[in-house]
């Protein structure tokens, strides 16, 4: 089992409002399902910026986590979401895939592929034209250790640096992986 993590905590300064509010939810809505189409089971969701607002756009099909310190960054929220899957992902889980809410050209076979090289023990992260991008995926065995040096808002990516063990992916063929920072 591969547990997706939705990172959709973020007040989108950029943006000029929460990504997960842009057009009533949909890129949230659209994330939630590419996770669970491409074989995310659990799909957990980490919110802050406005939780109120958007925690009722989430669908059944998937739970939330309110991150309480979301505005100091992705760091937050992604250690908000391991912890939580730390203590609630069944055991069978071995892994977990890290999406953001604002990638709304990333569909199901991103996921996919990535999703086929779960285990315990994965380091791996979608790859679009030689740049290192998301989803990426973490083995269980690793989620303390990533929860423990996630701070501000680099998320994972000081954790990631020169790992050896890292497979970048290359999803070129499927997606831009670019995130959407302004309207």
């Amino acid at each position: 089992m591969i547990a997706g993590l939705l990172l959709a905590a973020g007040a989108g300064r950029r943006y000029g409002m929460p990504k997960a509010l842009v057009d009533g939810g949909a890129w949230l809505r659209h994330a939630i399902a590419v996770l669970a189409d491409g074989g995310c089971d659990p799909v957990l969701v980490v919110v802050g910026a406005q939780a109120d607002e958007v925690m009722p756009l989430v669908p059944d099909s998937a739970s939330t986590v309110v991150a309480a310190d979301w505005a100091e960054g992705m760091g937050a929220s992604l250690r908000t979401g391991l912890g939580e899957l730390g203590r609630s992902a069944p055991p069978q889980v071995q892994a977990a895939l890290v999406h953001l809410v604002d990638l709304p050209d990333v569909d199901v076979s991103v996921v996919r592929r990535l999703v086929a090289l779960a285990s315990p023990s994965v380091v791996a992260r979608a790859g679009f034209d030689s740049q290192p991008g998301h989803p990426v995926l973490l083995g269980r065995r690793h989620w303390a250790d990533i929860a423990s040096s996630a701070h501000g808002d680099r998320g994972a990516r000081d954790w990631l640096a020169g790992r050896s063990d890292l497979i970048v992916v290359d999803c070129s063929d499927l997606a831009s992986g670019i995130d959407v920072d302004s309207r």
